[in-house]
């Protein structure tokens, strides 16, 4: 596989070349690119020796003895992770704002390849609340970012801004590649957003999600190579690219997508907030203000718990659970009563994080387990529960029983 590593200007350079023999020992390929800030570092040469490739070390190379015309679109095309370590507070500026100016910046914003970021620099400017607004947004664009350790820097402080150990460096990388295309295969069946119930020809009972959790985990999931059904309620979110969209508004035509598309599915994730009520009649003329009103509900189906009475042998069946209070024992008392696999917890009393953020934290539960997951962007987040529920993947003696999903039981 081919690994690229940018390198940027920092004293934490020279351990580059560390972390490029440490990639060289997994048996990646490395080319490496560097900033002219690295270059008052380390000599390009360095690198060249290491790797036994040119480094790449300024965008006006191109289409001359020293590299191919549009290198950066090359290379961006032919890369299959892209490593910026260490990653200087300018770099993770400079990508979070789109900026293009230098090799390594376009060549982020050139490829699909996923990106791992290795920050290191002094504490304080870690600490920055633009260095960590920066970090979060390039979370939220797909990247996955290691935080720095904490010790004595370069610059005499002491504090978090070291770059991480070359061995977890190492290890983000292989897990990253590695779940690139670890649900290939798969048919994993998504509901997202929340359903609207009428109330009158204009108005409607809903709730407050706004979709970004469920689609955080369909582009996720396609992106690790499964083939993704996402039936959504109404959002105002662009529809994710490479999934098979089925637009929904009530929980009565969400149920019935989803059981129509539910022996297509390995994998069924209900992350939808599915109302539990609806108008036992809705008016068919719009409702006038004429003091007190008073609506008579009904509660709606079910969805979860008829998806898990009708699914086929060896099917994973994930549901959510937003709870205000006593959240883990309410997630886990949903778990046992509605008999999925595993639900996904999200306390949403909590300040920042779940409904209408970009934002989340969540408990992962099993009837045995209970896996925190803190808080993070939603997409880094999606990534860390659909690694849970592979983990969760039944024998392939179960899958065969029924053909869904066949080759699919080779997880770890």
């Amino acid at each position: 596989m081919k690994i690229t590593l940018g390198v940027t200007g920092g004293i934490a350079a020279y351990k580059a070349a560390e972390l490029l023999r440490a990639l060289q020992a997994k048996a990646l390929d490395v080319q490496v690119v560097m900033t002219e800030g690295a270059q008052r570092f380390v000599q390009p040469l360095t690198f060249a020796a290491l790797s036994g490739h040119r480094v790449i070390t300024s965008l006006w190379n191109e289409g001359t003895a020293d590299g191919p015309a549009m290198e950066h679109i090359e290379l961006a095309q032919r890369t299959d992770a892209l490593l910026v370590a260490p990653a200087s507070a300018d770099t993770l500026a400079r990508f979070a704002a789109g900026r293009a100016d230098d090799f390594l910046s376009t060549l982020y914003l050139a490829t699909a390849a996923p990106v791992v970021l290795a920050p290191a620099m002094n504490v304080r400017m870690w600490e920055h609340a633009a260095t960590q607004s920066n970090v979060a947004l390039l979370e939220e664009h797909g990247a996955t970012a290691i935080a720095p350790e904490a010790g004595a820097l370069a610059c005499g402080m002491y504090g978090s801004g070291r770059l991480a150990d070359t061995q977890v460096v190492v290890e983000t990388v292989l897990s990253v590649l590695d779940r690139r295309e670890d649900l290939a295969g798969e048919t994993v069946l998504l509901s997202a957003g929340g359903t609207r119930e009428a109330v009158d020809p204009v108005r409607f009972l809903g709730n407050r999600s706004s979709g970004k959790m469920g689609y955080a985990l369909a582009e996720a999931a396609s992106r690790r190579g499964a083939r993704v059904i996402l039936v959504s309620a109404p959002t105002a979110l662009r529809a994710p690219g490479g999934c098979e969209m089925v637009p929904v508004t009530t929980a009565g035509e969400m149920r019935a997508a989803l059981l129509d598309h539910l022996p297509q599915a390995s994998v069924v994730i209900m992350a939808a907030a599915v109302s539990d009520y609806r108008p036992r009649l809705v008016a068919e003329q719009k409702l006038r203000r004429a003091g007190p009103l008073t609506l008579e509900l009904e509660p709606t189906e079910d969805i979860l718990s008829e998806l898990v009475r009708h699914r086929a042998p060896g099917m994973l069946v994930v549901g959510f659970a937003a709870e205000t209070e006593d959240a883990l024992a309410s997630g886990r008392a949903k778990l046992l009563r509605k008999g999925a696999d595993a639900i996904v917890l999200n306390d949403v009393s909590r300040e920042g994080v779940g409904f209408d953020s970009d934002r989340n934290a969540a408990t992962f539960l099993t009837p045995t387990t209970a896996t925190e997951l803190p808080e993070m962007s939603k997409r880094v987040l999606a990534d860390r529960i659909l690694t849970e529920v592979r983990q969760l993947r039944r024998p392939q003696t179960m899958l065969s029983e029924s053909g869904a999903g066949a080759g699919l039981g080779q997880g770890r």
